[in-house]
């Protein structure tokens, strides 16, 4: 092997020395994006699951939601700094999205539920604790899940309901508002006095501390039905009162008048015999 001449030894130096000049500023500006892109991630997904944390009950889903963030924040540094070295980064994404897709179609019902849990997690239609109906089922939330909600019903049945649908659908949330209106119809006989009934549910929800004075409780004749003249009842309740007030109300409402001697008509047919003279 011949020994290198000074020609060649200057020009690999300068050559070398080129490289170098035009290299160092990239690496060195690559390095500083990478530090400061994994601190800045790191501090986005802190803050994201601080957020996560005061709006939902449920820490699993505030950890993996903020982990997801994490991995993408990562991936998303990683690709720009590829990027910066001269590292094509065009077909490694684009294998990147394959995937993704692939991943996508083969879990497109978890991915709605995710996305639909989400959704659910960022506009809070409602949280655990609240009595809700929705997709044909009502119940109190228990928990709010990666990909299902857990509702317990009154006769402390557990169902799971998938979010995806949750999120799509009609949702009535009866813990939202601290107040509801109570209605109750009642119906009395036609010869009995309609001012008097009326006097006698004004007693009742006046002595009931449950019932509130504003807005004042609604009493009126709402109909003069086939066998009976009904008389609306509307008075409005703190939330947790709803059921209380509902059916002591209807108790004593039926207690009171048969007191008074003050019908409820029910329904009944008359039957007429008539004797045929032959």
């Amino acid at each position: 092997m011949d020994a290198l001449s000074p020609d060649k030894l200057t020009g690999y130096a300068e050559q070398f020395i080129s490289m170098g000049v035009e290299w160092a500023p990239k690496v060195l500006m690559a390095i500083v994006v990478l530090i400061i892109g994994l601190w800045l991630a790191k501090r986005v997904a802190a803050a994201v699951g601080k957020t996560l944390e005061s709006r939902t009950s449920d820490p699993t889903l505030s950890k993996f939601l903020t982990s997801l963030v994490s991995i993408l924040l990562k991936a998303i540094v990683f690709i720009s700094v590829a990027s910066m070295v001269g590292i094509e980064t065009t077909s490694f994404i684009a294998v990147l999205g394959a995937a993704g897709l692939a991943v996508g179609l083969a879990l497109q019902g978890s991915l709605a539920n995710f996305a639909g849990g989400a959704l659910i997690l960022l506009f809070r239609p409602y949280k655990v604790g609240d009595f809700i109906e929705a997709q044909g089922v009502s119940g109190t939330v228990q928990s709010i899940q990666i990909f299902n909600t857990i509702l317990l019903t009154p006769d402390n049945k557990r169902i799971i309901v998938p979010n995806g649908a949750l999120s799509n659908d009609v949702i009535t949330n009866y813990s939202a508002e601290e107040r509801r209106r109570v209605d109750f119809v009642f119906g009395i006989g036609y010869d009995d006095d309609i001012r008097q009934a009326k006097s006698l549910i004004a007693e009742l929800l006046e002595v009931d501390d449950r019932v509130l004075k504003d807005p004042s409780p609604t009493i009126v004749v709402s109909e003069l039905a086939d066998s009976s003249v009904n008389i609306t009842v509307r008075v409005w309740v703190e939330a947790s009162n709803y059921w209380g007030v509902f059916f002591d109300t209807t108790e004593q409402v039926k207690l009171k008048f048969d007191n008074k001697g003050i019908s409820i008509p029910y329904p009944q047919t008359d039957v007429h015999l008539h004797k045929l003279e032959g």
